[in-house]
């Protein structure tokens, strides 16, 4: 048992000083002042703030990347930076290669990672189409393969299979029909590129079907103008879309230029989420397609988001937090399990200092992180 004393709590509103007994991975209690249980280790928060665990619902956890040859194939993720990140809560996928990197790739790194502490669902498929997957059949992984929730498909990107309406409808069909056979969401995870049709598909697929519009889930929506409005027209619409975070302070300007444009659009702000996009590849391309740089993303810099819309763009931290946790907890559907601080939620918890920096992080009722300094790395890391 974890007893964490006179915090600052944001669950993510901010809900005064509290008290928070841990104990079996969950918040048993929570209260303005709790009793001494015998057994439990007090940490002292005086001073500090406590929020959710960061949900990362888009993290190359085998590596991504590979649009420049083998050589620049990204690296698989390890513990410590989901913890540097304060993620204690992931959604693992794979990205334009899904043939040297597979599902059954995906699914053993997401195992791994249940087993140093966090919590992982993944997605099959990839860009590609036919999706790969782990059974032979997108149906049956979301049936029976309890990490996988959803799939991953490209569209309105050089890359992309450029699927037609109709085989995006089958998907979506497929993917939602599972997801209600064996309770999860069903989301189709949608890369989305710089191709001019934007959310084109999307839309049409929803106009010609009953889908649910919460099934298609597009990510990316901040990289260029056109993709944006569409993103926040399928907003009003009821969906939900993804925006990925930079990887320098002066891009996280981009990110905040989306939220606040958002926001004066009249979107509902809680059908938006921001990503990582972390170990896969930020690359870019000329007119011809030929490929003039590339890199890996970081999966720090949701954290560092939440910094920067707080101290840089004068957001309240409970809204800045709200991209990050509870939003995306719904849109999973696995709130109030995740995505908040409350009896009987997950006990995964950021404790951060006056100033934001991290202080602590505490996945499953797990102390990750103590004092600023990582004390639970991944098996082989030193």
């Amino acid at each position: 048992m974890l007893l964490i004393r006179n915090a600052e709590v944001y669950a993510p509103e901010y809900i005064g000083k509290k008290d928070i007994l841990v104990a079996g991975g969950k918040i048993e209690r929570m209260a303005d002042t709790l009793p001494d249980f015998d057994g439990a280790e007090v940490l002292d928060a005086a001073g500090k703030i406590v929020t959710p665990g960061i949900i990362d619902r888009h993290i190359h956890i085998t590596g991504g990347g590979g649009e420049g040859s083998f050589k620049t194939q990204a690296p698989r993720v390890e513990l410590s930076n989901l913890v540097e990140g304060g993620v204690t809560t992931v959604v693992g996928v794979l990205g334009t290669d899904g043939i040297s990197r597979s599902v059954e790739n995906l699914l053993a790194k997401a195992k791994a990672l249940k087993e140093e502490g966090v919590t992982v669902y993944v997605c099959c498929g990839a860009y590609g189409y036919p999706s790969p997957t782990l059974t032979g059949d997108v149906s049956k992984d979301i049936m029976f393969v309890d990490e996988i929730i959803g799939l991953k498909l490209a569209v309105s990107d050089h890359r992309a299979p450029n699927i037609n309406v109709d085989e995006l409808i089958r998907v979506g069909s497929d993917v939602r029909t599972a997801g209600m056979l064996s309770g999860k969401p069903g989301i189709v995870c949608l890369h989305m590129g710089d191709d001019k049709k934007g959310l084109e598909p999307i839309f049409k697929a929803l106009e010609e079907t009953s889908i649910p519009i919460k099934t298609f889930q597009p990510t990316h929506c901040g990289r260029n103008p056109k993709l944006m409005r569409d993103a926040f027209k399928y907003a009003k619409m009821g969906g939900t879309f993804d925006v990925t975070c930079s990887q320098s302070d002066a891009k996280f300007v981009e990110v905040a230029g989306v939220l606040k444009a958002a926001k004066e659009d009249g979107v509902p702000m809680d059908k938006v989420t921001i990503s990582s996009d972390g170990f896969g590849s930020f690359s870019n391309y000329d007119e011809a397609g030929r490929l003039l740089n590339i890199g890996v993303a970081e999966v720090n810099t949701m954290y560092r988001q939440v910094v920067y819309q707080v101290k840089h763009e004068g957001m309240e931290l409970a809204e800045a937090l709200t991209y990050a946790t509870c939003n995306v907890a719904k849109a999973l559907e696995i709130y109030p399990k995740k995505g908040c601080v409350a009896e009987g939620s997950d006990a995964d918890l950021l404790i951060l200092n006056e100033d934001l920096t991290m202080d602590g992080v505490i996945a499953l009722g797990v102390e990750m992180m103590k004092d600023g300094v990582i004390i639970k790395k991944g098996t082989y890391e030193n």
